[in-house]
């Protein structure tokens, strides 16, 4: 064998690799952002890739057109009532972005809110907060991973001028998660910024190298999983009346609530029950009674979420769901518990100056209200609706005055019961 050969046997493969690494950076094709059924799809999909990426939701919540809707899974079913069936259908001056899926919550959000930049400046939102995420140990690690996204955390290291509480807050918290920590670069970083400081100039130029890798496959691949639900979206529109009328929509939806929740006495959507709960009854009967939502380490996560949007100067719709009181009655989750976790949450919300909050968490009776055990329903996309709409088509000259309160970051507040707050 030829010198030459065997020395092509040895660095062909680098030589190869770094030619088509040099390909993917500077390859012309990348999605069309101008694009509006782009925008549209996405709009819609709550696909991971999305949630996880910056060019696609920037760019449309850039827009006037769109407006952020953060939740988690109610987002994701479809009916005549949902947000972005509603908009359409009436020809709103706005549409729904959905940033949200089962598993999403607090800390992910802050972690995209931070990751929008000034797209998010003086914007309105749409913030879903689920008592469920409250629970003991905060997101689950499968969770997290599920959503976690490197191009966001690089981008949040990369952009600190100065460490604040809320950095070393979320510094620390990363660090409790195993698929943060095995980035060692990172995890050298985040180290630095708990002790207070900015990471070194070596791990910065790794980190950026690294965003500059992120944000050019988000750029070529960020549509990959995309499946908007434009089809539903419009099948649904179609059971609408062509004029928007308060009343004749709520006894719409509590005729489609009755029919589509027919085969149990739970008021729970009748696939739902079937797929999920019927076959397990005997183990669901009482096993929510020891389930508590007022201690709980999403509190501080929620504060990240609370000091992005302050510091974005956005008006914020909080809306908080109920429990299917028929559910929780059979599995002993305590509705009590569930009004001292809302007195907690309002408090966090109202002290700091964000006073907009729809709290539902009394309707947990009302028929129709719930889809199944925790998602909103035909009623209760429409209670919503009440308070999205003028929210949203108003115009409001009146910015909002937040006051943040670090100590709402403390293992203190985390572990604090609501009986001991006053109002």
């Amino acid at each position: 064998m030829s010198m030459k050969k065997k020395l092509f046997g040895i660095f062909g493969p680098i030589l190869i690799s770094a030619v088509l690494l040099v390909a993917f950076f500077f390859a012309p094709f990348k999605i069309d952002l101008d694009s509006k059924r782009v925008l549209a799809d996405a709009s819609t999909s709550m696909a991971t890739n999305v949630l996880r990426g910056n060019a696609i939701k920037n760019k449309a919540i850039g827009s006037k057109e769109y407006i952020p809707f953060f939740g988690s899974s109610e987002l994701s079913r479809i009916s005549p009532f949902h947000p972005s069936v509603l908009a359409e259908k009436y020809d709103r001056n706005y549409r729904p972005f959905l940033l949200g899926a089962p598993g999403t919550q607090s800390l992910t959000q802050a972690l995209m809110m931070q990751s929008m930049g000034k797209n998010l400046s003086h914007k309105k939102v749409v913030f879903i907060i689920s008592p469920q995420w409250f629970v003991k140990d905060g997101v689950t690690n499968d969770y997290f991973n599920a959503y976690y996204s490197e191009l966001q955390t690089y981008q949040w290291v990369s952009d600190l001028k100065k460490v604040t509480e809320d950095d070393v807050y979320l510094a620390t918290r990363l660090m409790e998660f195993p698929k943060v920590k095995e980035d060692k670069r990172l995890d050298r970083a985040l180290e630095a910024i708990i002790s207070g400081e900015l990471p070194n100039q070596s791990d910065k130029r790794y980190i950026d190298l690294m965003i500059n890798m992120f944000s050019r496959e988000d750029e070529l691949f960020g549509k990959i999983g995309m499946i908007s639900k434009g089809k539903e979206i419009k099948k649904a529109e179609k059971k609408l009346p062509n004029t928007y009328n308060e009343k004749e929509l709520d006894h719409l939806a509590a005729e489609i609530g009755q029919k589509a929740t027919s085969n149990n006495s739970f008021e729970i959507s009748n696939s739902f029950y079937t797929k999920r709960l019927k076959k397990k009854l005997n183990h669901l009967e009482n096993s929510q009674t020891e389930l508590d939502y007022r201690f709980s380490p999403e509190f501080s996560d929620l504060q990240l979420v609370l000091t992005q949007l302050a510091q974005d100067n956005a008006e914020v719709l909080f809306i908080i769901p109920p429990v299917n009181k028929h559910w929780s009655d059979f599995t002993g989750l305590s509705q009590e518990m569930l009004q001292d976790f809302s007195k907690k949450i309002k408090y966090q919300l109202t002290s700091q100056g964000f006073t907009n909050i729809a709290d539902f968490t009394k309707e947990c009776n009302t028929q129709y209200f719930m889809a199944d055990t925790i998602h909103l329903g035909w009623r209760g996309w429409l209670a919503a609706d009440q308070r999205i709409q003028p929210f949203l088509e108003e115009n409001t000259s009146k910015r909002p005055t937040y006051k943040l309160d670090g100590s709402f970051y403390s293992k203190e507040w985390q572990e604090k019961n609501p009986k001991d707050i006053k109002n």
